[in-house]
């Protein structure tokens, strides 16, 4: 058997241009009497033995198949990461990557840094599993419906090279799910008017370092403003995408909202600040914010399913039901804010703490009462 593996393995060598191969006490595996040999060919095969009951959730071979293809991935892969994704000790990672190693992989690894393969290095396409293949398709409609028309083109190309190298049978199951997974935009997104397709544009600049000029039309301004920014990172949230950059016009870190830019250039200046990570700048405001306040109140419970989204927007945090009542909780930063939606449905509901919340809904009704 281990004659028949290593012939198998120089011929794929010939005709891919890689193999890996396992050595013989890593690929013999025990099942009932019979021993069994088991090797892959980098990327493009891996043949495995199901039902066996080793390494719970993945074998070693498909583990090593997979750190080789998370290493081609990344410019640099911490050993750190690759033990908290497959939940293995760093002794283990450091004997999977030697495995890699022995097999022809150029691996550079270096002390504090992480590894990272050889520039120039490429393996053959992967084959992806069913469940890979139909992850890209749901991706695929999320992104149509929720990034802008070069983003979407985009991806669409990136799925028809996905496609070219699935096996027949991922093909006709993605044809025969495609009609199955929709994604509806909810209503204020069909309101959304996009007059640029900003997120590529953005993205280039970030990597460039390049200034980018936008015409912004911010909410209430009598007219749009022409702007130098250095951006910083993009997000979704609330059905729309926010940009965070460094506006020169106003000397700090400004939020725009993508769909409110008229224009949007890549300039040929560059930046030399150096900026936040997205994650950290987000984290920092989070911090900036003023103390929440608890709110508690109890609803009506034929109503609670009226509050919809809007309750998360207003700091929801957990509910208990009391029969005919749900008791509510919420971590507000704005009483006033609060007061204003509680309005809404306030006459089914009745604010328990705290009683500056109740003297902000007082204010609120005895302006409404001199105006009547």
């Amino acid at each position: 058997m281990d004659a028949f593996v290593l012939l198998l393995a120089t011929l794929l060598k010939g005709f891919y241009g890689f193999y890996f191969a396992v050595s013989r006490q890593q690929t013999r595996l025990n099942c009932g009497n019979r021993s069994v040999a088991a090797f892959v060919t980098g990327a493009y095969y891996s043949l495995y033995l199901k039902r066996l009951n080793y390494y719970s959730t993945m074998n070693r071979i498909d583990r090593v198949t997979a750190i080789l293809i998370q290493l081609q991935s990344r410019k640099v892969v911490k050993a750190q990461d690759i033990a908290e994704r497959f939940k293995i000790s760093l002794r283990t990672v450091y004997r999977d990557v030697k495995t890699l190693e022995e097999a022809g992989i150029p691996i550079i690894g270096e002390a504090g840094v992480g590894y990272s393969i050889m520039e120039g290095y490429r393996l053959p396409p992967v084959i992806f599993t069913r469940e890979e293949a139909t992850a890209f398709l749901t991706a695929e409609k999320l992104i149509e419906k929720f990034t802008d028309t070069s983003t979407e083109e985009g991806y669409k190309s990136a799925m028809y090279k996905v496609r070219a190298v699935l096996r027949s049978t991922e093909k006709d199951l993605l044809e025969n799910i495609d009609e199955h997974i929709e994604v509806v935009r909810s209503r204020r997104q069909q309101n959304i008017t996009q007059t640029v397709n900003p997120l590529q544009s953005i993205l280039k600049s970030i990597s460039s370092k390049n200034v980018l000029f936008i015409r912004y039309a911010s909410l209430g301004a009598p007219s749009a403003t022409d702007r130098y920014i250095e951006p910083v990172g993009v997000f979704y949230m609330s059905s729309y995408w926010y940009l965070i950059a460094f506006c020169k016009l106003r000397g700090d870190y400004r939020n725009f909202r993508t769909d409110r830019m008229l224009n949007i250039t890549i300039t040929d200046e560059k930046f030399e600040k150096e900026h936040p990570s997205l994650k950290s700048y987000l984290e920092r405001v989070a911090n900036e914010e003023a103390e929440l306040q608890k709110v508690v109140m109890q609803v009506d419970k034929d109503v609670t399913k009226y509050l919809g989204e809007q309750k998360y927007y207003n700091g929801y945090v957990s509910e208990t039901d009391l029969g005919t009542r749900m008791e509510m909780t919420f971590l507000s930063s704005s009483l006033v804010g609060f007061a204003r939606w509680y309005m809404m449905f306030g006459d089914r509901a009745d604010i328990i703490t705290p009683e500056g919340l109740k003297e902000e809904v007082k204010k609120i009704v005895e302006k409404i009462n001199a105006k009547m």
